[in-house]
């Protein structure tokens, strides 16, 4: 079991390493790292220090209080959900609090955490390279799906097979473009067979998908799949009776619908699906598609 981690942790500084020096970098500081607490057993766990929006999004964005960021329930039926235990916050932006520049580097910041992940010891052996997220940093729409797949494994995005090339069409039939959406996953490690994730590697996996939120603040969450809404929000209802219901995950609206890769097993359901992204466009006061 030590060497597996040995070998799994190596990969993923190996791969992190090729990354910089492929985007022409010679060397990186560390930044200074938090002082252990003087008794770690009852040490308390700080959410992150809530950021003001900048001025071009205040009439819109307003940011939920850190406390009540990583909680979410459906409105009709409340539901709690437990914190993960978090890592060291991350160190001091050298930007605007809230600019796209803050935004990108930490969203950086977390990825080059996450390339390091071995929470999950079998998936993180078995990944050719974590998949973290992919889109615009300052999006209004934040898609979430269920963990990365084959194609996704190998190109380290989202949404890249099948699903995604049908995830693709469906967003272009809503009038938007994928570069203006935030797309992850609740798994940043594709699972073994493709196979549902466990409920520990979600919750190990957590805190990376709640500091992506976090960072890009979006107005609206749309949650492609079961496991995507029943993780997020703590449920254990069906995807079919989530549907065409608003949720609230911080200031987030949150909206539920078949995972795309439902949809190539069952034609039939694209138009359930249609009829949840004319509710979300609705609701996010965009124009909807007759």
């Amino acid at each position: 079991m030590a060497e597996d981690s040995t070998f799994a942790i190596d990969r993923a500084l190996r791969q992190e390493l090729e990354s910089w020096q492929r985007a022409g970098l010679s060397h990186l500081p560390m930044p200074p790292r938090r002082p252990p607490a003087a008794n770690p057993s009852s040490a308390s766990v700080k959410p992150p220090t809530t950021r003001t929006p900048p001025s071009s999004r205040s009439n819109s964005r307003m940011t939920a209080p850190a406390a009540t960021q990583f909680t979410s329930r459906p409105i009709t039926s409340p539901q709690a959900h437990t914190l993960p235990v978090v890592s060291d916050p991350l160190p001091a932006s050298p930007h605007a609090v809230g600019s796209l520049e803050d935004r990108q580097w930490r969203l950086n910041e977390l990825r080059q955490r996450v390339a390091a992940c071995i929470r999950c010891q079998e998936l993180a052996n078995a990944r050719t390279q974590t998949v973290f997220g992919v889109g615009n940093p300052e999006a209004r729409f934040l898609f979430i799906g269920e963990a990365p797949g084959a194609d996704e494994d190998a190109q380290g995005e989202p949404f890249v097979g099948a699903a995604g090339q049908l995830l693709n069409k469906i967003i272009a039939a809503c009038g938007l473009k994928r570069e203006d959406i935030y797309i992850c996953n609740i798994l940043r490690c594709r699972p073994p067979g493709n196979r549902k994730p466990l409920p520990e590697e979600a919750g190990n996996c957590r805190e990376w998908l709640d500091g992506q939120i976090a960072i890009v603040d979006p107005e609206f969450i749309v949650c492609w799949g079961a496991t995507a809404a029943q993780n997020l929000m703590g449920t254990e209802e069906s995807i079919g009776r989530l549907r065409g219901r608003s949720f609230q995950h911080g200031r987030a609206t949150v909206l539920c619908t078949y995972h795309p890769s439902y949809l190539l097993r069952n034609p039939a359901a694209k138009k359930d699906v249609w009829e949840d992204m004319k509710l979300f466009l609705k609701q996010a006061g965009l124009p909807v598609p007759v």
